[in-house]
């Protein structure tokens, strides 16, 4: 079977580079390379256009290699398998790739952070996650940081401040936005360049609130770590914990039952519709519709209990785990959720429609922050901000796991990339779980719903189709213990949308540009 990995070995070798080709069970495959033919590979991988980044992240002590591992994600969405470029470095030194594959700058700088590995050729080695409070030559993935509380810099210590690209000019002048904000949300700042009201630049600096979730998960028993994954960004719960547990579950070729999967999808499509109606009713009370926003309001509490119904959590904690379930569902309640769904679908429908016939809704939606297509490859731009531009991307689709690949799989696009189209986007997506969710139940199978998960030790990503869009987890298990953990959720990426979707808009409008994308603050710091 030609794979991408397959591909890329046998044109390495007709070039004399030495590589070796590991086909690991699932969907990827790992092609490891000498730091030494790392630039020809890549420029290989460049001038060819075979895939695009999506992911970089490090490993100390891979495996059997005293040093650092670096691996490099790629992602060619007419294959099923994703490719993953394993380079053993000499020292702690590597090449950037930024220019040619933008999103790799953000990569870059949280390697940067956490290990304390620089980037040749870098354009941007400003901190990441750690701000300026961190002590100097602090890199908390360190197998040689023990995890513990850390003493900051005092605040006449902290040095120079962060340096925030600016736009200059006659009449320029900066609007800065939080990280404290006025009501319940997380920590963000947003710097505006603007003149008058319309806005030329923007720049975004989250990780305010960084936990070091992934250095907590570090000599854990994979079973702790399931709460650790639930709690990457809460209202992505189950499909945080799915892909964790698909990792773990691919490490020990650990065969989940076909009722536990069927459960595991409804309550993954039920995450999708509570976080989009959620999006699609603070949209409108971005505009102040609140007549509009309402009824969808409403929708979600609803949903919200139908989860606590299912599952004893509104949130969804505490169900999904490797090797299943840790509880059935039984036939009764998904009876009365599917007889639930045909009134919701009605109300759901009669509320998109009154946003429809809104003079006023569509005139501040139409227009207003405009994510062109030509950013989604460079930023590697998923979920519905890359399908409402154009994108005809959804990983459910690209890179079926569970049982996705014998379900219906709308994925309904448009080409505006505007928020009509992003708030249209999400009302498909809704009617579609709900499809999935009513067909699952007509035929769900009566079987067990956990298979036991040895604990044998390996390597494996998993990619889910979140609300938001991709997410990834590698996990690698060491002595029986997670030995690295590494997550980057969809918003790590699609933050960097905002940054151009606000340009030439007004200030007023950026509060519904960005409850259109509805990014995580949480999962984007972990």
């Amino acid at each position: 079977m030609n794979t991408l990995g397959t591909i890329l070995k046998q044109t390495l070798e007709a070039r004399n580079i030495t590589c070796q080709l590991r086909q690991e069970d699932g969907n990827e495959c790992y092609v490891c390379i000498g730091q030494e033919a790392f630039t020809e590979t890549m420029q290989l991988l460049i001038n060819q256009q075979w895939a695009e980044l999506i992911g970089l992240w490090a490993v100390e002590n891979f495996e059997a290699y005293s040093g650092f591992t670096l691996f490099y994600c790629f992602e060619n969405r007419s294959m099923s398998e994703l490719l993953l470029l394993e380079v053993r470095l000499k020292d702690k030194q590597a090449i950037s790739l930024a220019l040619d594959f933008p999103i790799a700058c953000y990569f870059e700088r949280e390697v940067r952070d956490g290990f304390g590995i620089e980037f040749e050729g870098a354009f941007d080695t400003r901190r990441l996650f750690l701000h300026e409070a961190y002590p100097d030559d602090f890199h908390p993935l360190l197998k040689s940081f023990k995890n513990r509380t850390l003493e900051l810099k005092p605040e006449e210590q902290k040095g120079t401040d962060y340096v925030f690209k600016e736009c200059k000019g006659e009449g320029m002048y900066q609007i800065p936005v939080g990280p404290v904000h006025a009501g319940v949300i997380e920590s963000g700042h947003f710097r505006f360049g603007v003149m008058g009201e319309t806005i030329f630049n923007l720049e975004i600096r989250h990780f305010y609130k960084h936990r070091g979730l992934e250095k907590l998960a570090e000599n854990r028993k994979p079973v702790e770590c399931v709460a650790i994954a639930e709690s990457i960004s809460g209202d992505e719960s189950a499909c945080n914990a799915t892909a964790f547990s698909m990792a773990i579950e691919d490490i020990n070729d650990c065969t989940v039952p076909k009722r536990a999967w069927e459960i595991r999808t409804i309550l993954l499509e039920m995450e999708r519709i509570y976080s989009h109606l959620g999006d699609m009713a603070g949209m409108q009370v971005d505009v102040a519709y609140p007549i509009g926003a309402s009824p969808l309001f409403i929708l979600r509490e609803e949903i919200l209990r139908y989860n606590a119904i299912l599952t004893g959590s509104r949130f969804l904690k505490g169900m999904i785990i490797p090797g299943g379930l840790k509880q059935n569902i039984p036939f009764d309640k998904l009876k009365a959720l599917n007889e639930y769904m045909v009134v919701f679908t009605e109300r759901f429908e009669e509320a998109v429609k009154t946003a429809d016939e809104s003079s006023w809704v569509i005139d501040r939606f139409e227009t207003t922050g405009i994510v062109s297509n030509k950013l989604i490859a460079p930023l590697n731009l998923t979920g519905p901000v890359a399908r409402a531009s154009g994108a005809c991307i959804d990983t459910r689709h690209d890179h079926p796991y569970g049982i996705y690949s014998r379900l219906e799989i709308e994925i309904p696009v448009k080409q505006d990339g505007d928020v009509l189209s992003r708030f249209q986007v999400k009302a498909a997506e809704i009617c579609n779980s709900i499809e999935i969710i009513r067909d699952i139940i007509k035929q769900i199978h009566q079987s067990e719903i956990y298979t036991p998960c040895l604990n044998k030790d390996g390597y494996a990503l998993a990619v889910v189709e979140a609300p938001r869009g991709q997410n990834i987890h590698w996990v690698y298990v060491k002595n029986g213990l997670i030995d690295r953990y590494k997550v980057r959720t969809a918003s790590f990426c699609n933050w960097l949308a905002i940054e151009h979707a606000v340009l030439g808009n007004i200030v007023p409008d950026f509060p519904v540009i960005n409850k259109s994308m509805n990014l995580s603050y949480a999962g984007n710091d972990l």
